[in-house]
């Protein structure tokens, strides 16, 4: 009788453990899939800022041209705005390449995730049937 009372339930303990890591792994899963998306869009949002700003100083720039000869001072000052525009389209294309960049680790990541969460599922699938044999 005393052997009754200390049998072991292997099976659910095992799914239990197996269960806590398979959702982990999923949860990682959709957490990168979302910071994937989440990347491309503040991409998305600087390089349109970025044009806004080039845009709004290209139209300062027609506004205020200098009529007949001008003044250095100003001709100094434009010089500086288009220098500016420059400036930020560098800055554009750095972040088009760092966000490439960062969306690239993270689908490798998100790769590494999916493919460890397979084999967890196909051990797991594998342990129960034969536990169940």
């Amino acid at each position: 009788m005393e052997n009754d009372k200390n049998t072991w339930n292997t099976s659910s303990d095992i799914d239990a453990v197996g269960k806590a890591k398979l959702d982990s792994l999923e949860n990682n899963i959709k957490e990168l899939e979302s910071m994937i998306k989440e990347r491309n869009i503040l991409s998305q949002h600087f390089i349109k800022e970025g044009e806004n700003m080039k845009a709004n100083i290209k139209t300062f720039l027609i506004e205020n041209a200098p009529e007949g000869e001008g003044d250095s001072e100003f001709a100094r000052e434009r010089s500086e705005l288009r220098k500016k525009q420059i400036d930020i389209s560098e800055l554009q294309l750095n972040e088009k390449v760092n966000c490439w960049r960062d969306i690239a680790l993270l689908k490798k990541e998100f790769r590494e995730n999916v493919k460890e969460l397979n084999e967890k599922k196909s051990r797991s699938d594998m342990l129960g049937r034969i536990l169940n044999e």
